[in-house]
This record gives structure tokens, sequence and C-alpha cells, in this order.
């Protein structure tokens, strides 16, 4: 039985309700024909050149990305344009594209918030700040490692479970500080830190953190902070996403996760664990 594109979008709507979404987002079907036939689909966290170049050399019918490509009124995509080229690129190529961005998110157990948890190994996750339709969705998660460690070694574990990247992990608090009840917020989820708090969250693990936020931070009795790239806090919830949408449509197609790394950091230099005489 051939599975059309319009399958496809219905099996991911339903598992990443585009009710869930911010106002402000822009979710769902970019481009394509949705009476197409739809044989394999790739998940990539960014609709960037790379990650559409390896759309037309696998012959995929569709992408799926976590970020929007376009966030803002459109009132054309010429060619020329940088993100009118990767729209151009995939309509010669067949192929359609698929957002599915603070939907997926705030979804309860296939979304990024659980696939993130997940992959730090924490158990008895809840959201940190549960949807009104549904208290198993919400933004981030908190629950406990399986066992306590330290601050330092907690960052060794981030580390070790998240694609690698040019940033790294950094953390901020004590090194020893005991760590077991973990909150995470896939993204830039520096405002969920009150949440954490009150959850009584002896870390919370999100990207894009700044630093008048965490100097303040870092002066109260609250959870310890570890900053990850936004690229790696998201990518655990393509190959849950992938394997879910596998399922759904019962095998009927091929599913594959991007391994191009689309964080946008390439250089790091100057690293110091312990600048305590930095100047400045």
């Amino acid at each position: 039985m051939i599975v059309t594109l319009r399958d496809v979008v219905a099996a991911l709507d339903a598992r990443y309700d585009p009710a869930l979404a911010e106002d402000w987002d822009a979710v769902g079907l970019v481009c394509g024909d949705p009476d197409e036939p739809v044989g394999r689909v790739l998940f990539a966290v960014d609709p960037v050149s790379a990650v559409v170049d390896e759309v037309v050399q696998t012959g995929a019918q569709l992408l799926v990305t976590h970020h929007p490509l376009f966030l803002t009124a459109v009132h054309g995509v010429p060619a020329d344009d940088p993100k009118g080229r990767l729209v151009h690129q995939l309509v010669r190529a067949g192929a359609g594209l698929f957002v599915a961005h603070t939907n997926a998110d705030r979804a309860p157990e296939h979304g990024v918030n659980d696939a993130l948890a997940a992959a730090l190994g924490l158990i008895g996750t809840t959201p940190l700040q549960p949807a009104a339709t549904d208290p198993r969705a919400g933004l981030g998660r908190v629950g406990r490692l399986p066992r306590p460690v330290t601050l330092e070694r907690f960052a060794e574990l981030v580390a070790a479970a998240l694609p690698a990247t040019v940033g790294g992990v950094r953390a901020a608090g004590d090194p020893g500080r005991r760590i077991e009840t973990v909150a995470v917020c896939g993204g830039s989820g520096g405002s969920l830190l009150p949440a954490a708090a009150a959850a009584g969250a002896d870390v919370l693990l999100t990207s894009d953190l700044r630093h008048h936020p965490v100097s303040e931070a870092l002066e109260s009795s609250g959870p310890a902070l570890c900053d990850v790239a936004h690229f790696a806090s998201e990518w655990p919830w393509l190959p849950v996403a992938a394997d879910a949408l596998h399922r759904d449509l019962s095998g009927r197609v091929e599913v594959a996760v991007s391994r191009r790394r689309t964080d946008p950091w390439t250089r790091h230099a100057g690293a110091d664990g312990d600048p305590a005489d930095a100047a400045g």
C-alpha cells in the first residue's frame, strides 16, 4: 500500500499536536504535494544546505526538521535567496519539508524533552511546566538520576550522552555539588530556572544560557546550571521521532537520521578549566 505525504503528515501531527505549539511558531508542512508518495523520510535538527544536500543525495521524499525554515512573514522564495534556494532544491528533488518545533518540545513520550531526559538516563520524569490540556505534556522535564553524582561527574555524563560539539559542556556551580534531581529543557530553556528551583532540581541542563542570569543564579540557593549546544540538546529527539514514525506507519516508510552536525560553531580556542586569575 502506497504511503502519501498526507499520510505521513497525519502521523506526525498525531504525535506532535500542532495545538501544542507557541502562537509565534511555524510548524507543519512547509512545502510538498500531499498526494505524492513517500518512501523515505530524513530527520534533522536544522533545515540547512548540508541537510538538504543529504535529502537529494539519499533520495528522501520528506525532510522533517525541528527548527523552522521560516519564522517571519515570507513574501517570496526566489532561488537567489538562501532559504528560497533550499525550497527550490527540495521541490526539484520531489521532496517536502515538515517542521515540528515547540509542539515537539511539549509533546509527551516521544517529544524533544522526553528524549533528552531519556538520553541522560533520568527516571520518574514529569513536565517542568505542564500543558493545560495534558499533564503528560509541557515544557522541560524533571527526573532523577539512578544514583547521585557530583556536578563535575554529571557534566562528564552529559558530554558522553550528547553529540560532541565545539562548545562542549559548561557547568556553573560547585563541581563537588551532589546532583540527583535533574531538570532539562532542550533548546533555550533559561526561563525555566524558577520552575526547576520550585521542583527541587539540583541542576538545570539547557542551552543558550547568558552571563548575567547564570551569575545571579549562582548567588542564590537554587540549582546548579549545565549549558550545552542548542543543537546537541535537541538531537536525541531525532532517532526517537524517526522510530515512532516508522512504527506508526507499520514499517511502510523507511526512516533515517541525519548525522550532519549542524551546530554552527566551528572552532573553540583558549579553554581553561580554572580561570581563577582571568583579567577583564
